[in-house]
């Protein structure tokens, strides 16, 4: 067996790992109950099912082009879903999306972080009094 077959037996695992992640992702935004819970599914399963295909795709295509934006565009979704799940899961919050009802705790409720409570004060200018 030769290096090229041992990378494309590897791009091949990684293509297939990668889509396992991104069947529980899909999963977990159909079956979870609550929009938190369904934004935690999407954006970790998500985000590791995406970079590993795009690790294959530069193991396939090994010119320094492909390689250089398949590692950008991993670098992206690794800067950029932890930030817009956040904003996903506290825009849900702040709206009275219901948590469901297996929830243990609600650490953030009636704090002054609370975005519940930070709506209700804002002015009619958006800004706070």
């Amino acid at each position: 067996m030769t290096v090229a077959d041992l990378l494309q037996v590897l791009a091949g695992l990684l293509l297939v790992g990668g889509g396992v992640f991104c069947l529980v992702a899909a999963i977990g935004v159909v079956r979870l109950q609550d929009a938190i819970l369904r934004m935690h599914a999407s954006s970790k399963a998500g985000t590791v099912g995406c970079g590993l295909v795009l690790l294959a795709v530069a193991l396939v295509f090994p010119d320094v082009g492909t390689v250089t934006r398949a590692m950008a565009a991993i670098a992206f979704l690794l800067v950029s879903t932890p930030i817009a799940s956040h904003m996903i899961g506290r825009a849900a919050y702040a709206s009275g999306t219901k948590l469901w009802s297996g929830t243990v705790a609600d650490e953030l409720r009636g704090t002054p972080d609370d975005p519940c409570n930070r709506l209700k004060t804002l002015t009619a200018d958006g800004h706070e009094p």
